[in-house]
């Protein structure tokens, strides 16, 4: 599965060789001082970890998926889960580099993720939950199409390989995009 739609960045599936780069990346676009250098943050939300490399490996083994790796000239600069679930595809452990955050990637990574979901597994709808208190998070995916549905299911609370909450209030909202 490895296109480039752009020149400028490289895609290709995951291997296990990536975990841990990829937990990394991961940590760092959510969670701590770092991920205050671009606009994806959770660290007002969350600490801890964002996830451990037993999930990530889970992902990359999944039958049914593939977690995009995204480079540029080389260097792991993104990365995004795409899970095949019925008629749609799952999108999830989306993360952009801090430092790249603004310049665009996220829209060029959504749509080829979007282009793989409909050509990879004829999906019709692209699926994603959002904690409801990242609003401009969920603005910029509005602004791509998807639709709020208002159907929320609890953060994991209890569960610290997800972080541990800082509130007490943290939902997840479907959010969904026909395709």
């Amino acid at each position: 599965m490895s296109t480039a739609p752009s020149a400028a960045l490289s895609f290709r599936t995951a291997v296990a060789a990536d975990v841990p780069a990829l937990v990394a990346l991961l940590d760092e676009a959510y969670r701590g001082d770092a991920s205050r250098g671009g606009w994806t943050t959770e660290a007002d939300f969350l600490t801890g970890q964002r996830t451990d490399a037993d999930m990530v490996q889970q992902v990359v083994d999944a039958p049914d998926g593939a977690l995009v790796v995204v480079e540029r000239a080389g260097a792991l600069v993104a990365c995004c889960q795409l899970e095949h679930r019925e008629d749609h595809v799952y999108f999830g452990m989306f993360a952009v580099r801090p430092e790249l955050q603004g310049a665009g990637l996220g829209k060029e990574i959504l749509a080829e993720a979007e282009r793989r979901a409909r050509e990879v597994w004829g999906a019709k709808e692209m699926r994603m939950t959002v904690l409801t208190v990242r609003e401009e998070l969920i603005a910029f995916y509005l602004r791509r199409g998807y639709r709020r549905t208002g159907e929320l299911s609890p953060f994991f609370y209890g569960d610290p390989r997800h972080g541990i909450p800082l509130r007490d209030d943290l939902t997840l909202e479907l959010l969904v995009k026909p395709l």
